[in-house]
């Protein structure tokens, strides 16, 4: 599964270098937005707090076409939308991971086909310093090092930033760790990437969002704390990173992450309930339209992430389009 999804990450950042899509500007292929007759109702989103402004955002773009529609954004974490979607509380489920196995075959074993996933930007998961850390870089074993507490990434334990290779006033100053809660999509695919699939220390100050992570290290000189590049602050800087030792580090601009240097490049996601060979709800079927529309991917560079482009969205929607 891991490699089957690094394959298709890897696919997509081919795609979109060679449609020249990466900086900082959508796709000019993509299609404007032709809203249909008939359109109303609600669409409740439930899910992933990275993602709860760029729904917002796409919500309110949406509405401008259809104003009769009503959004209702919720953002408590990744883990919160397979249940929403399968006890029908939400229509949209937003993730920053993938669903796993587990709750895959729940949602099967309700509906009797699985959950339709939808990939609608990429991130780089970014690690923030206080503005004042002169650190230029980690690499995924010292990330490891320091929020891990069985070190799979094969390096001694770093508890102190000396430790890290930082010297004067740094040198014995303990390192300060922030980050998500187990509901969280980010915090899982944080584990399973940066921690090399091992345990958080208990040490870590659990946040509820991705805001709260970036705003407990703004005010802690001697913090690190791990979100999505869409939350830096002035406060926070974004550590280059190196997949090991050696090897280059590389900050998370667009062109890193669409070469596939940065090395914490992710997908982010929606899943819709889609029965096979029968249309879907038109709501729905309209707002994915939408989401892959030019003003939708728009709206997803405004949030500080990266667009998907043309061919790719295309496919996304075809997914859903028929029946």
């Amino acid at each position: 599964m891991k490699r089957l999804r690094r394959l298709a990450l890897t696919a997509l950042l081919a795609v979109c270098l060679m449609t020249g899509s990466a900086l900082a500007a959508v796709d000019p292929n993509l299609p404007e937005y032709q809203p249909v007759s008939g359109i109303s109702g609600t669409i409740i989103s439930a899910g992933s707090d990275t993602m709860i402004n760029m729904v917002a955002l796409w919500g309110e773009g949406f509405r401008k076409h259809y104003p009769n529609v009503r959004i209702e954004v919720e953002g408590k974490g990744s883990s919160t939308a397979p249940p929403a979607l399968i006890s029908g509380a939400a229509q949209v489920g937003a993730m920053s991971r993938e669903m796993r196995p587990s709750e895959i075959d729940a949602f099967e074993a309700r509906y009797g086909y699985k959950p339709t996933m939808l990939q609608v930007a990429l991130d780089a998961l970014a690690v923030y310093v206080h503005k004042d850390n002169p650190i230029q870089g980690l690499t995924l074993a010292q990330v490891d090092s320091m929020f891990s507490r069985n070190q799979q990434g094969g390096g001694p334990a770093i508890n102190t930033w000396g430790e890290a290779g930082l010297t004067g006033d740094w040198t014995n100053r303990p390192v300060s760790l922030y980050g998500r809660n187990s509901a969280s999509g980010t915090y899982g695919y944080f584990k399973e990437v940066a921690l090399f699939g091992g345990d958080f220390r208990n040490t870590v100050k659990e946040q509820p969002g991705s805001a709260a992570v970036v705003q407990g290290v703004s005010v802690d000189r001697y913090g690190i704390g791990y979100s999505g590049i869409g939350y830096i602050t002035s406060g926070v800087r974004a550590v280059p990173l190196a997949r090991a030792e050696g090897e280059p580090y590389f900050d998370t601009s667009a062109e890193n992450v669409l070469s596939g240097d940065y090395p914490l490049a992710r997908f982010l996601q929606i899943y819709v309930n889609k029965a096979p060979n029968q249309p879907i709800d038109p709501l729905v079927r309209e707002f994915v339209r939408y989401i892959f529309s030019r003003e939708g991917q728009e709206a997803v560079e405004k949030d500080g992430y990266l667009s998907v482009p043309a061919d790719f969205a295309a496919k996304q929607v075809a997914l859903v389009a028929g029946e």
